[in-house]
This record gives structure tokens, sequence and C-alpha cells, in this order.
């Protein structure tokens, strides 16, 4: 697992919810870590993405979670 603004990491969404703004991102590491996401960290501003996309994404420490943020186009 990596740490909060350790780096950027490539992943694939595996799961997003549109009604609920919800998804998860899978990493593509060896571990293949799932971090989960709202909508407002998609960095394009369209608040919504398409299940398989492959991604760049930061992880951020939130509530004591860490999440995918800044979620881009691979």
């Amino acid at each position: 697992m990596i740490s909060p603004g350790e780096a950027t990491l490539l992943g694939t969404v595996t799961e997003f919810v549109d009604a609920r703004g919800l998804g998860e991102i899978t990493a593509s590491t060896p571990d293949a870590t799932v971090y989960p996401f709202h909508c407002v960290s998609i960095a394009d501003g369209s608040r919504t993405i398409q299940v398989g996309a492959a991604v760049s994404f930061a992880v951020l420490l939130k509530l004591g979670l860490r999440e995918a943020a800044d979620i881009r186009p691979a």
C-alpha cells in the first residue's frame, strides 16, 4: 500500500455508481489495493467515469481513510 501523497499511481475504475457519485479504483500494483473515491475527485470536472477506464490518481488521507484523488485518464 502506498502512503498518502507519496506518488501518482495507475489503476482501473472497478466500480462507479453514477447516482451516488461513488466508486472504487483498483491500483495496478502487486497488492492491487482498492481505493474509494467520490466524483468530485475526477480532475476534468465531469463527475462521471466509466467502469473499466484506465486512470492515474493520487492517494489522499481523508477522515482517516486512504482515497483516490486527482483522477485522470491514463
